[in-house]
């Protein structure tokens, strides 16, 4: 016999910074009858996967934290400019308590599928653990950066000694002391997790097959009387954060990189590169995403100072990117991440040139037949980012769709945030907006309050369901197309960007590049024309209506 269904008026999947903020929004200022679910054991989302060393935030802070309530900004206090992994989830653990969210939470619970139910107009999710709930809605918060890559090398199951992820580390402490350490990937986690390691690790080969274009993200402890003076000014710091293509309040940027003299060019390199952060990114020069000869002067630049900060001149020029412009992939952020390679105790193999065959039972082979020997085997391998998270979950839209079939070329949404044939599921940050390439708290409280503020449109005019049509989806996924091929970001040969770091993932750009304001904007103009793009219908008859704002 099927279990009996449970039903809500809600369900929310994730329990991080996006989950959490719709479980407070729906349940304590709707007063719906919610119901999250999250795989982990309590609440974090990606930080609560990600506890690798060195596991650290790149936007500032202040910056990184909700905005909805300003008793909540003034009474938090960051230790650290960017702050670390354990800091994030206490935080995250401060606000489940101050809003008294875990008893809407089931936790170490999986949903396996998620089902549209025609008739009824509700969606069915089936759990790990045999349960099935059905709700009107459902806020899907499962992440951009929450499926970790499958290593694209066989083997890994034969390995004798420890093999771990960076996305999924373990809640005990590691030790690395007097252990024989191998290290895959040199992506933003590969990078923090290096510089850690590299200071207790008895020997660390760090296994690199395309360098980074990492910078300094310059962080220290919080200034007491530059967090007063944000905390004063809270509100106006927000207001220029969403005006910002990043969703911070940069306001240096300068026009063009060719025009201006190679001294001027240098100073402005030189102030952001010391500054750190993302200024050097995106508050330099405004065309170094657009042209390729502007984007030539700062990759020039960053490999130059990578040949300064590393002592010996060939482990420097495998670490000095070449192929591919800066900032097609999510420029990482470091600290003595180079100077990591100036230790004793530091290898570095080039798996480009001379590729990973296998891993064995006592470490990796490579093309050429040679072997490196390790105990402990780390894959910082990435993440199958935007679309891994949904697709993950079974969805079954209208008339059996699945969401495998409808995204098999690429991710198909409206918004970034719905997809046509599946009705009702709000996609937090999904693929298509501008999500990954703004401030991520920032993006989560702009689309479930986009998405809050529907469902709520919906009942007051007695309506239920909300879906886009597909010529709204068809035209929104040839804008951000569009928009991708006015920028560098096709160039780079593989990036979760564009999708392609997945083997037989299909390229296509995963992030609106038109900017926060120019998306909000858009936003905006769609529910001031009566949600144009979308179409509103009632349930049927025979299905009880939810109680009405």
């Amino acid at each position: 016999m099927s279990p009996v269904a449970v039903s809500h008026d809600a369900i929310v999947i994730g329990a991080g910074f996006a989950g959490l903020y719709a479980v407070h929004v729906l349940r304590d200022k709707q007063d719906l009858d919610v119901l999250a679910f999250d795989a982990a054991g309590d609440v974090g989302g990606t930080w609560y996967w990600n506890r690798y060393p060195g596991a650290r935030v790149d936007i500032e802070s202040v910056h990184y934290s909700y905005s909805f309530d300003d008793e909540l900004q003034q009474e938090w206090h960051w230790t650290e400019r960017f702050c670390a992994q354990p800091e994030i989830l206490r935080y995250l653990d401060h606000v489940a308590k101050r809003y008294d969210l875990r008893r809407s939470i089931r936790f170490n619970t999986r949903i396996t599928s998620l089902t549209w139910d025609d008739a009824e107009s509700v969606w069915r999710a089936t759990t790990d653990g045999g349960e099935t709930h059905t709700a009107r809605y459902v806020v899907s918060g499962a992440g951009t950066l929450s499926v970790p890559k499958k290593p694209d090398f066989p083997g890994v199951e034969d390995f004798a000694g420890e093999v771990l992820m960076t996305g999924n580390w373990p809640h005990e402490p590691v030790s690395f002391e007097n252990k024989r350490v191998g290290i895959v990937g040199v992506g933003s986690s590969g990078i923090q997790a290096i510089s850690e390691i590299a200071k207790t690790a008895g020997h660390l080969t760090v296994l690199q097959r395309t360098p980074n274009y990492a910078t300094p993200i310059a962080n220290a402890p919080t200034d007491p009387e530059q967090e007063a003076a944000e905390k004063a000014d809270y509100s106006a710091i927000r207001d220029a954060s969403r005006n910002h293509f990043l969703g911070v309040p940069y306001s240096e940027v300068e026009p063009s990189a060719l025009a201006v003299d190679p001294q001027h060019r240098r100073r402005v390199f030189d102030d952001r590169w010391n500054r750190g952060g993302f200024r050097l990114f995106i508050d330099s020069f405004g065309d170094i995403l657009f042209d390729k000869a502007a984007n030539d002067t700062i990759a020039d630049y960053i490999r130059e100072r990578i040949h300064e900060r590393v002592e010996d001149p060939a482990t420097a020029e495998l670490l000095a990117p070449r192929g591919y412009p800066y900032g097609t992939k999510r420029p990482p952020l470091e600290t003595d991440y180079y100077e990591a390679y100036n230790r004793p105790n530091v290898e570095l193999v080039d798996v480009k040139s001379n590729p990973i065959e296998r891993v064995t039972s006592t470490g990796v082979r490579l093309a050429d037949g040679t072997e490196h020997e390790f105990d402990m085997l780390i894959l910082a391998t990435g993440f199958d980012a935007c679309t891994g998270p949904l697709l993950a979950m079974n969805i079954t839209g209208r008339n059996g769709l699945k969401l495998t079939d409808h995204w098999a070329d690429g991710p198909q949404t409206y918004l970034g945030l719905m997809a046509a044939g599946f009705p009702n599921l709000f996609m937090i940050t999904g693929p298509q907006s501008p999500s990954v390439l703004y401030n991520m708290p920032l993006a989560i409280e702009d689309h479930v309050d986009f998405s809050v503020a529907a469902i709520q449109y919906l009942r007051e005019d007695g309506k239920a369901v909300i879906e886009p049509t597909p010529e709204a989806e068809a035209a929104w996924v040839a804008h951000t197309n569009e928009l991708a091929q006015a920028t560098l970001l096709p160039d780079s040969p593989t990036s979760w960007y564009m999708g392609n770091n997945i083997p037989g993932k299909p390229k296509r750009v995963l992030v609106y590049l038109g900017g926060a304001p120019a998306y909000r904007a858009k936003c905006d103009e769609v529910v001031s024309n009566g949600y144009e793009g979308f179409e509103l219908s009632a349930a049927p008859s025979n299905t009880p209506a939810l109680a009405q704002a």
